[in-house]
């Protein structure tokens, strides 16, 4: 797929997002390109901070104005707190109804990223995206985030990242994922 296609059915998401009035940013493959070493992705992945209170309010306007990737969309939506959405492009868009602590900072941390065709994306903090990445702990994880610290380096606060971290880590209950992230910064000389 064409990261133009993936470009735009973004800027489509971020257009209802943005009417929606809550905080959002874009996370995952998206920020990856910006941020770390720029890899294929297919979708667009982002946050929209609906704080529970707005969660059905928010999934019905976004199923309204993209189509569900999921049959019993609204339902899946209040259960998994993720609306699986389609764009008219045929491009995934998956958008997290985010509550916690850690992601309203995250996009009360994003910025505007200006593409070629000069339009803004709103996406997560590099050290947002290194949360994200740790946490989720996959071996593709991994390696995006050996292309962030690499690309990064000492710019990244790393007492912000391991603050972050550390208590989503213990909500998951797995010890090994900060002292993996403090080694991979050490061996890239982000401390």
């Amino acid at each position: 797929m064409d990261i133009h296609r993936v470009f735009t059915a973004a800027l489509d998401l971020q257009d209802a997002l943005v009417e929606t009035g809550l905080p959002y940013c874009f996370i995952g493959g998206l920020a990856l390109q910006r941020w770390g070493e720029v890899r294929f992705t297919q979708d667009a992945d982002a946050t929209v901070l609906t704080a529970v209170e707005h969660d059905e309010r928010t999934a019905v306007f976004l199923l309204s104005r993209f189509k569900s990737r999921h049959a019993g969309g609204l339902a899946f939506a209040m259960r998994a707190r993720v609306v699986l959405l389609q764009a008219a492009n045929g491009v995934g868009l998956d958008v997290a109804l985010g509550a916690l602590d850690f992601e309203r900072r995250a996009a009360q941390r994003a910025t505007d990223w200006l593409l070629p065709n000069g339009r803004c994306l709103r996406t997560c903090s590099a050290e947002d995206l290194i949360v994200h990445k740790a946490f989720a702990s996959r071996g593709k994880d991994w390696i995006d985030l050996e292309g962030i610290l690499q690309r990064q380096g000492t710019r990244l606060d790393a007492n912000q990242i391991l603050e972050e971290l550390r208590p989503l880590a213990a909500l998951k209950e797995d010890d090994s994922i900060v002292p993996r992230l403090e080694a991979l910064m050490r061996k890239r000389g982000v401390s």
